[in-house]
């Protein structure tokens, strides 16, 4: 490994790479990139790349490593300094508690949405053991997923205009046995069958501004698929159609229940208001930013 040019006091290179001085130089030069956690990113790949845990480079950080060792390490490293998200480099990403495959075919699952499966469980428990739920934009199926896993006597439906991105979603419902979902292909409702009616519509959707795109951090806007990302001119293109047809395909009573974008929950809930929605909450993610709108479809 080489210290990067642009250090102004570059460190001595060790005669010895050990787990420790590996770590430490690696947190160094990701932090001098500017990079948003440059030591759990370190500890991140290079117990990736060692098969250790993060506790395991701590008690062995003495520990010398070998040729293949240190060339593995480097090749992950190479990939984080490019700003590839840390995500896409380990293929996975934790969410709600279980751990869903990730790659450059989905948005990377972000703790954010967790406020939209609270939301919907909340909203929803006097139908817990027989909910008929519909999820769209559905990418990596963490929102469908997740739901179904915790409501496992409930039927949901998955959909997503990107074959790739359901290719990805169907692994994952295998992988965490979360049997009580269908996965459709199609634009938002095109891909459910007309007259179906269900009790929850979540949607995760693109929302964006379209000129926005250029200015988002480069580990987004360089890696994450645009398709997942763009929102249209104001960035609820997508959220307006969501919200405008849903009266088509709730049961009265139903709940819908969208995520948006930092300060778009005032417009969104006129939406809902358009559309007949009542009981209308807006929910702060962990961050406290308005995250999430839902309502309950009037009779």
């Amino acid at each position: 490994m080489t210290t990067p040019r642009h250090v102004h006091t570059p460190a001595p290179q060790p005669q010895v790479w050990t787990i420790g001085t590996v770590l430490q130089w690696a947190t160094d030069d990701f932090r001098s990139r500017g990079l948003e956690s440059p030591r759990i990113d370190a500890e991140l790949l290079i117990g990736h790349a060692l098969s250790a845990t993060r506790i395991d480079l701590i008690v062995h950080s003495s520990r010398a490593l070998g040729t293949d060792e240190l060339g593995r390490i480097r090749t992950l490293l190479q990939r984080r300094r490019a700003n590839e998200p840390i995500a896409y480099i380990l293929r996975e990403r934790e969410f709600y508690g279980r751990v869903f495959r990730v790659e450059r075919r989905v948005l990377v699952p972000r703790p954010d949405t967790e406020t939209l499966v609270s939301v919907a469980l909340e909203r929803t428990g006097a139908l817990s053991m027989s909910m008929r739920a519909l999820d769209l934009c559905t990418g990596s199926g963490c929102v469908a997923i997740t739901l179904a896993r915790e409501r496992p006597t409930s039927r949901f439906v998955a959909c997503d205009v990107s074959p790739e991105a359901l290719a990805v979603a169907r692994d994952n419902a295998l992988r965490l046995g979360a049997y009580n979902v269908a996965f459709r292909s199609g634009d938002l409702y095109s891909a459910i069958e007309p007259g179906s009616r269900f009790d929850l519509v979540t949607a995760n959707a693109p929302y964006i501004a379209a000129g926005e795109i250029a200015s988002l951090p480069p580990d987004v806007r360089n890696f994450e698929p645009r398709v997942a990302l763009d929102g249209g001119e104001d960035g609820l293109r997508i959220i307006r159609s969501i919200v405008l047809q849903a009266p088509e395909y709730l049961r009265a009573g139903g709940l819908l229940a969208v995520e948006v974008g930092a300060g778009q929950a005032p417009a969104v809930a006129e939406l809902f208001e358009r559309a007949r929605f009542g009981r209308i909450q807006v929910r702060r993610d962990y961050a406290r930013i308005e995250r999430v709108v839902s309502g309950m479809l009037e009779g």
